[in-house]
């Protein structure tokens, strides 16, 4: 069972409170579509396997891309995204995504569906 595992057998939304983070600091409390978007963005921060206080199925794997060609790039970066955000229960999906190159760098662009709403999220991943 994955520590993102945050909820019971039962069915029925539970509360996902968590800590608000703000740069480096903590600023109060948060729930809902602004925990899971804040999740969101951590996971994909983190390159899975680099640090031994995470699970092994927490972050994202972005690194072995570094030096591939684009036509590998293309099709497995949503690939891994998909497959790291879909450890958080509370993450539904993901779809709408787009991809675009720009010299050697991958712009993604796509939405996250939970289970309290969309996330559009973006991010530019080097790969050259």
């Amino acid at each position: 069972m994955s520590v993102l595992k945050t909820y019971g057998q039962d069915a029925g939304i539970k509360p996902s409170k968590t800590y608000r983070l703000n740069g480096d600091r903590l600023a109060g409390k948060i729930d809902g579509l602004e925990a899971v978007a804040q999740a969101v963005k951590l996971i994909l921060s983190t390159e899975r396997f680099r640090y031994l206080i995470y699970s092994n199925d927490y972050g994202v794997e972005m690194d072995e891309l570094i030096g591939k060609p684009r036509s590998l790039v293309a099709g497995d970066i949503q690939r891994r995204i998909e497959e790291a955000l879909g450890q958080d229960d509370r993450v539904t999906g993901v779809e709408d995504f787009e991809l675009t190159f720009d010299g050697e760098a991958a712009h993604v662009k796509f939405t996250v569906t939970t289970q309290f709403g969309g996330i559009t999220e973006e991010r530019s991943v080097p790969f050259g």
